[in-house]
């Protein structure tokens, strides 16, 4: 033999794992979740039902990032892949964490799940439009199940336009007994909801499921398309390839966690024929990137009635952003733009703040986490100040401005005080100089604010004093977040106290420090478990949260 022969030849290959592993990764994962924690305390504790369907939704998109790198060197042991798997499921795990408890009032798709019951019957509503088999335990289906389920759609005469086969993950067994009676219906569909429905399948098996379901949707004339918590990627994009090439009169697009990289992003651009009618588009929790975020941009400037448009936790820098925000500018209907957890940057902040101009409809915004610091800030705040749009919702947590922001962020306030609902600032440094500021603007007559959310602002007794007082004798006001700051026990009883005849206005005050202590970032920080360690398991146990003592 030849003794140069490269000795990884030998080695144990670590990529793919087995299903059980991955499972093993999923229980870890909603063990985190669920488990208090340095972070949780600050940004709050996810129930089991949501971190159950959080950790899957990770351990989906940390495989398809580690399973594309694996097959950029497909030479190897896996053991990249592997330490790619368990990176990716700590960055997005702490994510997760800081988040939060999801909002019952964001729901990320129109179709809402039907409450959890014990039998798993289709649901018919809207006068039997709607067939939905989304209700009850999350599960396979096996051939007979299909079969069963989808019996209503057979019927001769039925009336369906809309059908919702999320959270429920077809065999390719079950997809070749659902190809034919979707084929048999789609002339009548309007909207269809395929969100979530070939989770744990093998690779293979679920691009197999997709071309199915794609081949008998072709050429169906919808209206709505969710894709989403499919894990997509580009492989996944073209299996649907048949079904988005037929696809002329989109108003409503869903891909959220999906793995939308760079090139999934360029295929959804290539395959979609037409967006001249596109409404709504939402490309949340994916891993697009800039080079991704430009080819969204592209999509953009040809979607000129856009009035709905989500990029949010996509992983898109200031290239990206710069192009978003520019392509943006082309799309003059806009009322809601959500590009939360980017790391746009300052030049990005700067150019939205350049088109903000042209959304006159804009009620609203989410700016949150996008490292914008005073510079971007200012110059967005400046543009919406000076736009025409009436305002309802700003969102700009975790942007690192200081009190040098808050005059501006008072005058738009009061810009927008016939509008504006709902304000939040979160997770910045405005201290109690800033607060105060915004605190004398909101003591005018505002007559449609509901919240204010300046929790984690460094934010001391005066400060508090003085927000609670500008807000708690509002007519329809509803809560006042100022947790997370420095109010010493004097403080916490003065705001209680003005708070006395309405405590329901109040948000909790637990996480408040007296001391002024921050939190140390390097303590906050995920353990990534990449410790060159051979074997896949011992790769992804130090994939935990630090846990309270």
């Amino acid at each position: 033999m030849d003794s140069t022969a490269p000795t990884r030849l030998h080695s144990i290959k670590l990529w793919p794992p087995s299903q059980s592993t991955r499972q093993v990764l999923v229980d870890r994962i909603i063990k985190n979740l669920t488990t208090p924690s340095i972070l949780s305390r600050k940004y709050g504790l996810l129930s089991k039902e949501e971190a159950e369907q959080e950790a899957k939704q990770i351990e989906s998109a940390a495989f398809a990032s580690a399973n594309q790198h694996f097959e950029k060197e497909p030479d190897g042991d896996g053991g990249s892949a592997v330490q790619t798997y368990a990176k990716e499921s700590s960055t997005l795990m702490v994510e997760v964490v800081k988040r939060g408890p999801r909002s019952k009032e964001e729901p990320e798709a129109v179709f809402e799940p039907v409450t959890a019951q014990e039998n798993t019957e289709p649901v018919a509503a809207e006068e039997n439009t709607f067939f939905d088999i989304s209700g009850g335990k999350r599960a396979f289906i096996d051939a007979d199940e299909a079969k069963e389920l989808l019996k209503p759609l057979q019927e001769p005469g039925n009336k369906y336009t809309k059908i919702c086969f999320s959270n429920r993950s077809f065999c390719l067994a079950a997809a070749h007994v659902a190809a034919p009676i979707l084929s048999s219906v789609k002339d009548q569909l309007t909207e269809v909801d395929l969100s979530d429905f070939v989770a744990g399948r093998p690779e293979e098996e679920a691009l197999e499921v997709m071309n199915l379901f794609s081949s008998a949707l072709k050429d169906a004339e919808l209206r709505y398309l969710n894709l989403s918590h499919n894990a997509l990627g580009e492989k996944g994009v073209r299996a649907f390839g048949e079904l988005l090439k037929s696809q002329g009169n989109l108003e409503e697009l869903y891909l959220i966690n999906d793995g939308i990289s760079e090139e999934a992003a360029k295929a959804v651009c290539e395959l979609l024929p037409s967006t001249q009618k596109l409404k709504i588009l939402h490309f949340h929790n994916n891993m697009t990137g800039d080079e991704g975020a430009i080819a969204i941009a592209e999509l953009l400037t040809k979607c000129p009635i856009l009035e709905d448009f989500r990029c949010s936790s996509t992983r898109v820098d200031s290239e990206g952003g710069v192009a978003l925000a520019k392509a943006l500018g082309k799309c003059p209907h806009l009322k809601k733009i959500d590009l939360r957890d980017n790391m746009f940057g300052v030049e990005a902040g700067i150019a939205l703040s350049n088109v903000i101009s042209v959304f006159t409809n804009l009620t609203e915004i989410y700016l949150s986490y996008l490292n914008l610091e005073n510079e971007g800030t200012l110059a967005l705040v400046n543009a919406l100040k000076d736009s025409t749009s009436s305002l309802e919702v700003l969102e700009m947590a975790g942007n690192d401005f200081t009190a040098e922001a808050a005059s501006a962020l008072a005058a738009l306030v009061l810009a927008k005080k016939e509008s504006i609902t709902k304000i939040g600032l979160s997770e910045n440094e405005l201290k109690d100089e800033g607060a105060i500021v915004i605190a004398k603007a909101l003591e005018e007559d505002i007559s449609r604010l509901t919240e204010v959310d300046l929790s984690t602002n460094m934010i001391r007794r005066a400060g508090a004093r003085v927000l609670s007082q500008a807000v708690v004798g509002k007519p329809g006001f509803k809560l006042l977040n100022i947790n997370g700051n420095f109010l010493s026990d004097e403080g916490v009883e003065d705001v209680t106290e003005i708070f006395k005849n309405s405590p329901d206005l109040l948000g909790p005050l637990d996480e408040n420090d007296p001391e002024g202590e921050e939190y140390d970032e390097e303590e906050e920080a995920e353990e990534d478990g990449d410790d060159n360690d051979d074997e896949l398991e011992s790769q992804l146990k130090g994939l935990e949260l630090k846990q309270e003592e």
